[in-house]
């Protein structure tokens, strides 16, 4: 029926687009698409839970219930959501919190940095599968002095015990009396394969901290704390995903 479901202007400004004017003036311009086609016409209803909207090709995440947390995995910790043996997990950092969520990926027990947790199953799995190319930026410690050709072999690809395995780009950011550190960025997740392909090339992490999940930067967040993706951000993150 027509009267079904909320004004376009309404939930676009409630996703955090703009004021309700600034909105209309988007779907005047024809920036705005629903489910595939180009709004220009004002009153539309749409169902915020169901509707796929884009603004100038970015998605807008609208369902009211949508939750996207970032979370700084501290050193330990294990990436699950409960562990039978009681170890340090995820899971009890998010204990407080009513929604099921699930972690975008993994990060080992010594590995730091930057883990998505969502209540959308679908975004989880297409942040992680390596065939929508979601990059995934880390920092890592190693010991020696890095030579030239490291980054061309890294980038050319390592032949591992599972295959071939490369990185889309690295860089030395730092070089200290006796190590470094190096900034890679990788769109695979086989397990450990950041600090296999390291060893790789005879330099065996130290330490490693993931920086960055797509558009997703870690930032000034601290170790064991949340904060929630929202706005423009979560629309670039599920535009990154391809949703």
């Amino acid at each position: 029926m027509a009267d079904e479901g909320i004004r376009l202007q309404k939930v676009l400004a409630s996703a955090g687009i703009g004021s309700r004017r600034a909105c209309e003036e988007l779907i005047d311009a024809g920036r705005v698409s629903v489910d595939g086609r180009v709004v220009r016409e004002q009153g539309m209803r749409v169902d915020p839970a169901r509707s796929v909207i884009h603004v100038d090709g970015e998605r807008v995440p609208t369902a009211s219930d949508l939750i996207v947390l970032a979370l700084n995995k501290p050193f330990g910790v294990l990436s699950t959501m409960n562990d039978e043996q009681g170890r340090p997990c995820v899971g009890d950092l998010v204990a407080d919190r009513t929604e099921r969520l699930f972690h975008v990926g993994r990060l080992d027990a010594d590995t730091e940095g930057l883990l998505l947790l969502t209540n959308d199953g679908e975004l989880a799995q297409r942040l992680t599968h390596p065939s929508h190319g979601v990059m995934k930026t880390y920092l890592a410690t190693v010991p020696g002095i890095v030579k030239r050709d490291v980054g061309r072999r890294l980038r050319e690809g390592i032949e591992l015990e599972d295959g071939l395995a490369s990185v889309d780009s690295f860089r030395v950011v730092q070089a200290l009396p006796g190590r470094a550190l190096v900034e890679l960025t990788i769109h695979e997740g086989r397990k450990h394969v950041v600090r296999r392909l390291l060893e790789a090339v005879d330099h065996p992490v130290e330490q490693l901290v993931r920086t960055q999940v797509g558009p997703i930067p870690l930032g000034e967040l601290r170790p064991g704390r949340l904060r929630a993706i929202t706005g423009p951000e979560l629309g670039s993150l599920y535009t990154a995903a391809g949703l």
